[in-house]
């Protein structure tokens, strides 16, 4: 990826201390620091749309058990990462761009004694440090939205799979009518968005050796999630956790923008999995 679009991206996620900024949040909500659940982690833990439940229907589609070593690509503060870890019992090694992110997904894992499972790299994911055949599924989450060089991301994911390895991937991708409105979670300008269509996707994936085994269009849940959200928020006002404690005060505007953009068909929502 271009350093000047990389730098773009790190800019638009970055909190200086944000492990600080999380554990105070999470001290403000009435969590017990020293004895941490990944239950109270969740509400800041799934960074994406629908949460968790999202997470668990990709890992069972994708056919995720303790057997499995899985590449997390954009793990963010390690949520999914921990999530697959728990439930299902796999190994996960999680890569991201931002170090600020590596460094509190490391120290909320540590917290949650899942270390031994779990484990975090700075990183590019157009660039992934790994050996061929490294991983039995590589995993993404609402991450290529942010990646220009599509073509060299899904081949680098190719190239990290076992033959016979699964990709698991849940993305936001470019809707029928017409542009998306910013800001947005993952973008507060054009510059650093980059959707395709899911007929484009297709085209990447197969073109880099994939095979599709399963393609849910999943927009209409999570449009219904999001109007709940919005709601929410609207009525209550932020609670103590949430993703505006990563993406700080314009999430609203992001929320407000992202409802519009699932309402409009700006954008739709997919679910896929892939075979090498």
């Amino acid at each position: 990826m271009s350093s000047q679009v990389n730098e773009a991206i790190r800019a638009h996620y970055a909190r200086s201390e944000l492990g600080s900024v999380i554990l105070a949040a999470l001290e403000n909500a009435g969590k017990d620091l020293n004895r941490l659940t990944p239950e109270d982690l969740a509400p800041i833990d799934e960074f994406h749309i629908r949460g968790r439940a999202a997470t668990l229907e990709l890992a069972r589609t994708a056919r995720v058990d303790a057997t499995k070593h899985v590449l997390d690509v954009g793990s963010g503060i390690g949520g999914t990462s921990r999530c697959l870890a728990r439930e299902f019992g796999c190994r996960v090694t999680g890569i991201d761009l931002t170090d600020e992110y590596c460094r509190a997904a490391a120290m909320l894992t540590e917290r949650i004694a899942l270390t031994e499972l779990v484990d975090f790299r700075q990183g590019d994911a157009t660039k992934l440090p790994f050996p061929d055949a490294s991983f039995d599924v590589v995993w993404t989450e609402h991450v290529a939205m942010n990646i220009p060089d599509k073509p060299t991301l899904y081949e680098e994911m190719y190239r990290v799979l076992k033959p016979e390895g699964t990709l698991a991937i849940y993305d936001v991708l470019a809707g029928p009518s017409g542009p998306v409105l910013f800001p947005v979670p993952w973008a507060r300008t054009p510059e650093s968005s980059f959707l395709v269509t899911p007929d484009e996707l297709r085209g990447l994936l197969e073109k880099a050796g994939f095979n599709l085994e399963d393609w849910s269009d999943t927009t209409d849940a999570a449009r219904a999630w999001f109007v709940s959200l919005a709601e929410k928020i609207r009525k209550t006002g932020f609670p103590p956790l949430g993703f505006h404690v990563l993406l700080g005060a314009d999430f609203q505007a992001m929320a407000q923008n992202q409802g519009r953009n699932l309402e409009e068909g700006r954008i739709v929502l997919a679910q896929v999995v892939a075979n090498r």
